[in-house]
């Protein structure tokens, strides 16, 4: 993942012909709007009334002010569906490129924080905390020396780094929460 987003990946993607794709920015009005998700489905779900709006305008706030650090840094390719069951190991390929991925129909331009959240905090598997936080040291020290991490911040305090990713993983559960009540 470090090594993908280390790469100078276009917004604009070639394609044939002359044609090109433009990947949508996943800035804090989508990630907003995915949060929003919660609120409109999973939210009245399992509430025993409507939310105010002094609440729903306090959740919101919150959320901004929780999502707009996480776009400080680098922008890439954002697929946010890396997590592990669209990972396949390829033995008979070298280094980085053993590893391969499908279910990226879905990318936009985001922040680096989003994917390494979306494998360390996996709605549909558990991960020990000590290898979460193992496998995004990891990560966070390989985009270091990569050059990837362009807010200062990040690059010098773990800490904030992974917070950050916390964030990120935070939002994605809240809506996939909303999106699994929806269809229920």
């Amino acid at each position: 993942l470090a090594h993908l987003h280390a790469r100078q990946l276009p917004q604009d993607i070639a394609g044939n012909e002359g044609t090109s794709y433009h990947l949508p920015a996943y800035d804090l009005e989508p990630l907003l709007t995915e949060v929003e998700l919660f609120l409109e489905w999973y939210y009245p779900a399992f509430s025993k009334g409507p939310l105010s709006e002094q609440a729903r305008t306090q959740f919101f706030e919150l959320w901004r002010g929780l999502i707009e650090p996480c776009l400080k840094d680098r922008q890439t390719w954002t697929l946010r569906d890396y997590h592990s069951p669209n990972l396949f190991w390829l033995p008979h390929r070298v280094g980085v490129r053993r590893i391969g991925i499908i279910d990226f129909q879905d990318a936009v331009y985001g922040p680096i924080t989003y994917d390494i959240a979306s494998l360390m905090r996996d709605a549909f598997l558990s991960w020990d905390e000590d290898f979460v936080l193992d496998v995004t040291i990891r990560y966070w020290e390989k985009a270091r020396k990569l050059g990837l991490m362009d807010f200062e911040d990040w690059a010098n305090d773990f800490g904030a780094f992974y917070r950050a990713v916390e964030w990120m993983g935070l939002q994605r559960h809240l809506k996939v929460a909303g999106i699994f009540a929806r269809l229920t």
